[in-house]
């Protein structure tokens, strides 16, 4: 695990001025995998409930840029808390404020700029949606401080990451009514697993350090709790299509995400921290895939 980060470089990134690039790096612009992560549990509501195509097509599109902004600003919040704690684990050592590339204050006004973009999106839509993505500032907070509480952090992140869900039924219908509550539930379960494997990157120096994780306490029971939590998921999207009105293709299309979901379960090796990261990162096709699953059954 020597030298392992997940610190990119690379692409477009590498192109910034010197002068932009830890700002770019410390809202993990060279690593949009986050923002993908942050984003696909509103495109599942929007292919359940948008009235259109014309109104799912903008919500994607304000969606997205209000994933990347808010993605950003979670990560200033999550590397302010954890500025200390980061420059003790090598996958982070090399972060902005871990390394003293960007200071502490400039950084609260980077995040402040995310906040305001992240802001003028949610202003787009509408009254119910707006009040329900302000109420996400607090788990948002809030979160660097689970690993310091409790062993399963990643079920914090999991409620703060399938926020867009609920979110984006909620600009679509004005409502919250059992299938967005479906959505949110299966998100939530889908992001507690991935983010277990995620979370196996860092567990030997987590254990040196004493930052608890979902990784630390399953151990090898990591496999069969993968297995069950990414049933649980499919078993609630099935749900929450059959409940949306969908017509049946839904289902035998939700077959597709299900055998990305059981490569992920077959592949795991806990002790390969870039093998992980690969099988986290494979979670972006798995959720492209089941927004298509619903759209089959709308047609």
């Amino acid at each position: 695990m020597a030298g392992h980060t997940d610190i990119r470089t690379e692409g477009w990134v590498a192109r910034l001025p010197a002068a932009f690039l830890p700002y770019a790096l410390l809202a993990r612009l060279d690593r949009p995998i986050g923002s993908w992560l942050l984003f696909l549990p509103g495109p599942w509501a929007f292919a359940l409930a948008a009235p259109d195509w014309a109104t799912g097509i903008r919500l994607t599109l304000l969606f997205g840029i209000g994933a990347v902004a808010m993605r950003g600003a979670g990560c200033v919040v999550n590397d302010l808390w954890d500025r200390d704690l980061d420059r003790k684990v090598t996958r982070t050592a090399g972060r902005p404020l871990a390394s003293g590339a960007v200071t502490p204050k400039q950084a609260l006004a980077w995040l402040g700029i995310l906040c305001l973009v992240g802001l003028v999106v949610l202003l787009q839509l509408n009254g119910p949606a707006i009040l329900f993505g302000l109420l996400s500032l607090v788990p948002i907070a809030l979160y660097p401080l689970a690993k310091r509480v409790t062993d399963w952090p990643q079920a914090v992140l999991g409620f703060v990451f399938s926020w867009a869900a609920p979110t984006g039924w909620l600009a679509c219908t004005g409502q919250l009514s059992a299938p967005g509550l479906l959505l949110w539930l299966a998100a939530f379960f889908w992001i507690l697993g991935y983010d277990t494997i995620y979370a196996h990157q860092d567990r030997e120096d987590d254990a040196l350090v004493g930052v608890r994780s979902s990784a630390r306490t399953l151990g090898e029971r990591t496999r069969p709790f993968l297995a069950a939590v990414y049933g649980v998921a499919l078993v609630l999207l099935a749900l929450a299509g059959w409940l949306a009105g969908l017509r049946w293709p839904f289902l035998p299309a939700l077959a597709l995400p299900a055998a990305l979901l059981a490569r992920q379960v077959i592949r795991l090796d806990m002790d390969d921290p870039a093998g992980c990261l690969r099988l986290f990162k494979s979670n972006r096709e798995v959720g492209i895939a089941i927004a298509l699953a619903f759209l089959l059954g709308r047609g």
